[in-house]
């Protein structure tokens, strides 16, 4: 029986080609994680260089059967990993799917290097996939991830309040509210166009 969600390489016309997550790529997570923030975000789950190994054991395991996959970003430039983002939660009977924990080396912020991650998950989710609706989920406090959901065009379907338990040490036992957003399969020509346009702006 095949999957859903298969894992498959994709890749972008400037910035990005994005790799199905294997344990040979923790070394490429460390370094990745190494020039980031990640260890000071205590909203989010993104590795660090000391937690790369657990962290990619638990991204493998969640792609068992067809509850997604999680991709490494790789620069196109120079073939460095600089992150990494999952399509996850997938519906499969009713065409749907998240993406989501994705997080970036510093080195790459404010390049187009999330914009095109996410052109080429979403082109793949509505246009080989034929997904009905993509979601977006964060933390209701992480306002630097909710703009750039918001600037993809993805429009926020409610707030989940007291959703999660964080078992972040930085903050053990503090309630998370989600902010769900989602993109609809008749919105994606629209959202495409905005995407391509934000990349021809980065690339002038």
């Amino acid at each position: 029986m095949s999957r859903f969600v298969e894992p498959v390489i994709l890749t972008g016309d400037q910035w990005v080609r994005l790799e199905p997550l294997r344990a040979e790529h923790i070394p490429d997570i460390e370094a990745a994680a190494r020039d980031s923030d990640n260890g000071t975000l205590w909203f989010t789950s993104a590795p660090t260089p000391d937690g790369a190994a657990d962290w990619v054991s638990r991204m493998i395991a969640m792609q068992d059967g067809d509850s997604g996959v999680t991709f490494v970003v790789r620069s196109l430039e120079d073939g460095a990993a600089v992150g990494s983002t999952s399509m996850f939660h997938v519906d499969a009977a009713n065409r749907r799917l998240e993406i989501g924990h994705t997080w970036y080396s510093s080195s790459v912020r404010r390049t187009g290097v999330n914009t095109e991650t996410k052109l080429v998950l979403l082109t793949h989710a509505f246009e080989s996939l034929g997904c009905v609706a993509v979601e977006f989920r964060t933390h209701y406090l992480n306002t630097a991830s909710r703009a750039a959901i918001e600037r993809l065009g993805a429009k926020l379907d409610g707030v989940l309040r007291s959703h999660q338990i964080n078992p972040h040490p930085m903050a053990p036992g503090a309630l998370r509210d989600t902010c769900v957003y989602s993109i609809i399969a008749s919105e994606w020509h629209n959202v495409k166009a905005h995407l391509d346009y934000q990349l021809a702006r980065v690339r002038a």
